[in-house]
């Protein structure tokens, strides 16, 4: 007998991300689920979704959608300090655009091999609302060894890899208005840009943020606000110094001249990075560490006793009051 004609989901499947599920347990994408074998390990699992106009822009490249939609839960990985296993993708769509995916597989496949996260299974829909990817990303850590939120102990040092609010500054500058204007240095839109299309999960420092830190979390949704849910659910409070939090050349200049505040950096999301705190005896090997892993981390803060909210303080030790401290949804 003939066998039945493929659905336009299965067709849609078979030409565009079969050839990227390369992994054994993804049974070549015909099965109703994948095999994910454990290996002794805990399994760390995480689950983030991008949506058109509030994650991305309509008018994003469709790589850069992909890329964005998987480095956001590799992010959540290597703050809990777990190596990739493998992700299952969710995608609504509101038509099959071969002119879109077709690169957005592409880049999938790449981030996929390059981060070691093998595509392992997922699910096609249709949708007249804005386009959606959402992913649920499988790490691995050895037995009970996963970072949580709610280690940080007063006399802990704050630490934080890379630089804060270029994310929300690349999303200002795509909307025009006076951080466009302000920024006429095409490298530095670009960079800016960069930071907020395609974020730098620091999967390298999944191990060293395993053995040193006592609490960690990815920065989603701005600085001052991830904090602030570290410290309540450690129980603690922080002192963080504003001059030492690390900023671009281009962000700080634009805070020099007045054209942003550090608040807007500081709350604005999409960062990416880790921050962790970690106790005194152990920060100098985490620094060394994270050096020759090639990420850069700068010491922000301490953890202190209390139950209020992380202050941060300015350069003659006065406190700053922010209005805002990260972007929420709601």
């Amino acid at each position: 007998m003939a066998s039945a004609p493929a659905s336009g989901e299965d067709s849609l499947i078979a030409r565009y991300f079969r050839p990227i599920a390369t992994d054994p347990g993804a049974f070549n994408l015909d099965d109703d689920a994948a095999a994910l074998k454990p290996d002794g390990d805990d399994i760390v699992v995480t689950t983030d979704a991008i949506v058109e106009g509030v994650h991305f822009l309509p008018d994003d490249p469709p790589d850069t959608v992909a890329r964005k939609a998987l480095r956001v839960n590799l992010s959540d990985l290597a703050a809990k300090g777990a190596v990739p296993a493998g992700f299952v993708l969710t995608l609504a769509l509101r038509d099959t655009d071969e002119a879109w995916l077709k690169p957005f597989a592409a880049a999938l496949g790449e981030d996929a091999a390059q981060f070691g996260c093998p595509l392992l299974g997922g699910d096609t829909v249709s949708t007249s609302g804005p386009l959606m990817v959402s992913i649920t990303a499988f790490g691995r850590v050895p037995s009970g060894k996963m970072v949580h939120r709610s280690g940080a102990k007063p006399g802990d040092r704050v630490l934080v890899t890379g630089t804060i609010g270029d994310a929300a500054l690349g999303l200002a500058v795509l909307g025009g208005g006076k951080v466009h204007a302000a920024v006429s240095d095409i490298a530095a839109r670009d960079l800016l840009i960069g930071r907020y299309r395609v974020p730098q999960p620091r999967v390298v420092l999944a191990e060293i943020v395993r053995d040193h830190a006592g609490a960690a979390m990815d920065v989603s949704d701005g600085l001052a606000g991830d904090l602030t849910k570290l410290c309540g659910v450690s129980g603690v409070s922080a002192a963080i110094d504003l001059e030492s939090i690390p900023l671009s050349d281009t962000a700080r200049d634009l805070v020099s001249r007045g054209i942003v505040g550090i608040e807007t950096l500081i709350a604005g999301g999409d960062d990416y990075e880790i921050l962790c705190t970690v106790a005194e005896d152990r920060v100098d090997a985490f620094l060394q560490a994270a050096q020759g892993a090639g990420v850069a981390v700068s010491s922000i803060g301490t953890v202190v006793a209390g139950n209020g909210a992380p202050i941060f303080l300015d350069g003659q030790g006065g406190e700053i009051v922010l209005k805002r401290r990260a972007y929420s949804h709601f």
